[in-house]
């Protein structure tokens, strides 16, 4: 039974307690004075990195609001709309400011402002890591595990260069390999370099003559990619044999029903999961694909309305959750999210590709660290130019990521370094032309597809 305190003491305990910001803080809580972007592309892909800016001296955060394809609308939507909603609030109460963000918009739930407040919500993680002098996975209960494990990409042009790949990967120490191969004279999706990744020429340097296409820009048809993929992934399994873990992500580039047949067909070959077979246009498909075939099946990185992923969740369709933190609108939504998957067995794999900053990478990875649900997470390494511009950033070893120890994500951001490689010093093509956006591809009969 807990002690009845007299009214003196509980008078000198109340004291107490309202002293001990004091203590943290100093005189006062530290106060926002400015927020900002910092944008910058060292690896040829553009990221946004918000940057917030206390009362007090050398006290700051960085956030990772990343969204390659609309990026300069993500950092007017910082700079012109949520930086004067915080200007001259105390950093402490994370969880109210997110909200306050959240709703002041009124339209909720799109891709653009939840990037922006998720660089906010992150830059305020990483502030209240420095106040307390620990890393951000102490706050959120501690390690229940020393390193996060990582999936590597092996892709090619031929079935063989996958092969080779893959080899090279198991050989560094990943258990865990993510297999694409490029199809013939296609616009494939798979690792081998670019959006297209894996070999796909476009039809315009091919000729229609070779590809049939009645168009002359890129060209995808599901059928073949579906063919050439199983005999991908038989090669690379008799290859590597059992002992590692093979992943391919359709990318939501097939039917509902061809689906469907390929979740069951790739059974045989243990795949440690099938990620985005469907498009998040199309997820009720997934109770009809979880009804009739046992291979394990990832889906999120699109998701930025909770209504995408909490029936998924909830009715145990999924075995793993691919959200993209800064799509979901940051570490506070995403640590609440990982909480439900776990009452649900469904396991985390956050989506990191090379458009997530340094930054959006410790944040994932405090998550992965702290969550007992943590699944895989997926590794695309930094370049010397990211390294340079993110010094502190989380370090890849064996197959695994390990977290910088020092306070907050324990990463600054070097903006001379960052200066030097500004949005589209590297961009040619159509890359250039649309601004860092995409394209589209188009089937044979010149409709579009879903990438």
């Amino acid at each position: 039974m807990l002690p009845v305190l007299k009214v003196g003491s509980r008078r000198k305990a109340l004291a107490l307690m309202a002293a001990a910001p004091v203590a943290l803080f100093g005189a006062k809580q530290p106060k926002i004075r400015d927020v900002r972007v910092i944008a910058t592309a060292p690896a040829g892909l553009r990221l946004s990195i918000v940057q917030i800016r206390t009362d007090q001296d050398g006290l700051h955060g960085y956030g990772c609001a990343t969204f390659t394809q609309r990026a300069d609308l993500v950092n007017l939507a910082v700079e012109r709309y949520l930086r004067p909603l915080l200007m001259d609030k105390p950093v402490g109460p994370v969880e109210d400011i997110w909200h306050a963000c959240y709703n002041s918009s009124y339209w909720r739930n799109d891709a653009v402002m939840n990037n922006a407040l998720s660089g906010v919500d992150q830059a305020l993680w990483d502030i209240q890591g420095r106040l307390a002098g620990m890393p951000v996975y102490q706050l959120l209960g501690g390690k229940v595990r020393e390193a996060a494990e990582c999936y590597a990409h092996a892709g090619g042009d031929e079935i063989e260069q996958v092969v080779e790949s893959a080899k090279v990967l198991q050989r560094q120490g990943f258990r865990h390999i993510r297999v694409q191969v490029g199809v013939p004279n296609q616009a494939a999706y798979s690792s081998g370099g670019g959006r297209t990744y894996g070999g796909g020429r476009a039809p315009a340097a091919l000729g229609r003559s070779k590809t049939g296409a009645l168009h002359d820009g890129p060209m995808f048809e599901p059928a073949a990619y579906i063919r050439r993929t199983l005999r991908m992934l038989e090669k690379v399994r008799e290859a590597l044999g059992d002992d590692v873990e093979l992943l391919h992500d359709v990318h939501e580039r097939i039917l509902p029903t061809q689906a469907l047949q390929f979740a069951k067909d790739v059974e045989r070959f243990r795949l440690f999961f099938l990620e985005d077979v469907v498009s998040a246009e199309d997820i009720g498909w997934y109770r009809h694909i979880r009804k009739q075939t046992t291979t394990p099946l990832a889906m999120g990185e699109l998701f930025n309305n909770p209504n995408e992923w909490q029936g998924l969740v909830q009715e145990r369709l999924i075995d793993y959750l691919r959200i993209h933190m800064s799509q979901a609108g940051g570490l506070t939504p995403c640590r609440k999210i990982a909480a439900l998957t776990e009452s649900f067995g469904v396991k985390t794999a956050w989506h990191g590709p090379g458009d997530v900053s340094p930054i959006g990478h410790a944040a994932n990875l405090a998550l992965d660290l702290a969550c007992p649900n943590f699944g895989i997470r997926e590794l695309v390494p930094f370049n010397e130019q990211v390294q340079e511009v993110f010094p502190g950033a989380p370090v890849s070893k064996d197959g695994y990521l390990w977290a910088n120890e020092k306070p907050g994500w324990g990463i600054e951001v070097d903006e001379k370094a960052a200066a030097k490689y500004p949005f589209g010093h590297s961009e040619t093509g159509e890359r250039q032309r649309l601004n860092g956006g995409w394209g589209t591809v188009h089937r044979r009969d010149g409709s579009v597809i879903k990438q």
